[in-house]
């Protein structure tokens, strides 16, 4: 039993060094062990003759998109190149402003291009807003929306189209609620498409009307809306090295659940998720915010993802709109959410929408933990005392559950000096030894696991909590006392992570001391190794494992006096 245990503390052990190794080699640019080169420092236009998604492509910077032609899907796209390239004619851009969005739209197909969320200030520069979606050297993310054709060889308005721009009010005025910005589209294949985007005081839903108007006198069309959202593979900026969040497309419905979309997978063509549903949404993921295209559960839709350009990926959902008859028109609306992950307004918008904030494995148990933290702030009214008075419940409801395993190592400890006299004696005898110990074991009664098991009943508990602290999007910029002004940055003095060495390898010495010399030696050394990569995490997390650990120790110091062991 002995060697097994060393054999699998210097696992454990190596296995740290190369994570960590791992990690470094991420944060300095550096290819990593398990996944490569890092991602490519920019996103290029699609290339020429690329018709990703069945959705409008541009043949070239400088053209529109040729006549549609038939997909392997059964729907019609425009074709890559057209017979003749026609020069863009310069587009617009309007910027609305409410409390909560500043959002920027380009007049060609009537994109959004850019939108600052003015609830949230930058990691690297307090300054400055948060800018989700972005079209510029560093970034492109964006939404955009048209039509396209089931049938073979037609043409309509698209992402592509230059719009002209309504007037009106760009800016919030106080004592109103919404603000309206529209785009129409010049006659397109006999078809017409008006654009209207509503934001709303509060909200950082914006609702998009689309109103399809068959302009022909003699032909009947049949128009399938695409809703989309582009971005280039690169991670968001600020993103840490030592723990990782996911960045990227995501579809959800009530067959498939929420499923996450690797850009790598999407590279390759081996994309796993629904292709078709009458209900669901998409969304573009990253740590702490997300945008999504929500509609109305009952209509059909096909979800599609795609690699679009170098280093630039789409999810698209399209939507059948029915045959319009000459003089017709159809109207459809759609919500587009562009904002943090803040888990109860993301559950009120969409079944499942409040998924994007990725738990992993550990939902069943981070979701609950997540209310009652967020209880405990209503009640509180800061992030860090709730943090820590969440931490001190577990370590109530655990209560006994810990006591049992602080009990069987304070009596390991207390059997310590026989157990090293026997293992001196008989060193060179290691079945009596074993023997020998396992009757000291019975005598004693003392169970050599019954440290261990309950706490790793505890762990899935506390890595639930690990998680929910990672995850949300409220501790950004939310301060605890003094020096701690933002929970989701490091502690910018390193006191927290300081104080969490020491506090863990305080515990490490009242723990009992192994009687094998490497045992002893690793078991000082694991923790240092494991410490130092605190000093990377946000402090939120530091404050709960510092607290866990305080309380830790507090327990078993007291078991330990009860029972007469002492160092």
């Amino acid at each position: 039993m002995t060697d097994i245990r060393r054999t699998l503390l210097w696992v454990v052990f190596t296995m740290s060094l190369v994570l960590l190794w791992d990690a470094w080699n991420k944060h300095t640019g550096q290819p990593s062990i398990f996944g490569g080169a890092p991602p490519k420092p920019a996103a290029t236009a699609p290339a020429e003759g690329m018709v990703p998604n069945g959705v409008p492509a541009p043949a070239s910077s400088a053209s529109l998109p040729a006549p549609a032609a038939a997909t392997g899907t059964g729907a019609a796209s425009p074709a890559a190149a057209a017979s003749a390239a026609t020069p863009a004619a310069a587009s617009e851009q309007v910027t609305l402003t409410t409390d909560l969005l500043r959002a920027t739209f380009d007049s060609r197909g009537g994109d959004l291009v850019r939108v600052e969320l003015l609830q949230q200030r930058d990691q690297k520069d307090r300054s400055r807003h948060v800018v989700l979606f972005d079209r510029s050297a560093e970034r492109l993310y964006l939404a955009q929306t048209g039509l396209i054709s089931a049938r073979a060889g037609a043409a309509l308005p698209n992402h592509l189209t230059l719009m002209s721009v309504a007037p009106g009010e760009r800016e919030l005025a106080a004592g109103r609620d919404t603000l309206e910005l529209r785009f129409d589209s010049p006659d397109v294949g006999g078809s017409k498409l008006v654009k209207t985007y509503t934001l709303r005081r509060g909200e950082y839903t914006i609702d998009v009307r689309h109103e399809v108007v068959n302009t022909s006198t003699d032909a009947t069309i049949d128009p399938q809306l695409y809703l989309q959202l582009v971005r280039d593979g690169n991670p968001p900026p600020g993103e840490s090295s030592f723990y990782f969040t996911f960045t990227g497309p995501a579809v959800y419905t009530d067959a498939g659940k929420f499923q996450k979309i690797d850009f790598k997978d999407i590279a390759k063509g081996s994309a796993k998720h629904d292709r078709s549903a009458d209900n669901g949404w998409i969304a573009m993921v990253q740590h702490y915010f997300a945008s999504a295209w929500l509609v109305p559960q009952g209509q059909t839709r096909e979800f599609r993802s795609a690699k679009i350009g170098d280093n630039l990926y789409s999810i698209a959902m399209v939507l059948p709109l029915g045959e319009l008859a000459p003089g017709a028109s159809k109207v459809h609306e759609a919500t587009l959410f562009v904002g943090p992950q803040e888990e109860r307004r993301l559950a009120a918008l969409a079944p499942g929408l409040d998924l994007v904030k990725d738990y992993g494995w550990f939902t069943i148990l981070a979701k609950p933990l997540f209310w009652l933290l967020y209880e405990l702030h209503a009640l509180i009214g800061n992030w860090g005392w709730a943090i820590v008075a969440l931490v001190v419940l577990l370590k109530i409801a655990f209560y006994w559950l810990n006591a049992s395993a602080y009990r069987s190592m304070a009596k390991m400890k207390a059997i310590g000096p026989r157990m090293m006299e026997m293992r001196e004696r008989l060193k060179d005898k290691p079945q009596l030894l074993q023997q020998e110990m396992m009757k000291l074991y019975r005598e004693e009664k003392v169970n050599p696991l019954g440290g261990c098991l309950p706490i790793l009943v505890q762990m899935p508990f506390f890595i639930a909590l690990y998680w929910v602290l990672l995850s949300s999007v409220e501790m950004r910029n939310a301060p605890w006392i003094g020096w701690i002004t933002d929970l989701s940055s490091i502690d910018p003095y390193f006191i927290l992570p300081l104080l969490m060495t020491a506090s863990t390898l305080f515990q490490t010495w009242l723990n009992p001391t192994p009687p094998d010399p490497v045992q002893a030696k690793l078991m000082w050394i694991m923790p240092l190794v494991f410490s130092i990569m605190f000093f990377f995490f946000p402090a939120g997390l530091v404050l709960y494992w510092l607290t866990n650990n305080v309380l830790s120790i507090a327990q078993q110091w007291w078991i330990n006096r009860q029972l007469g062991v002492t160092k």
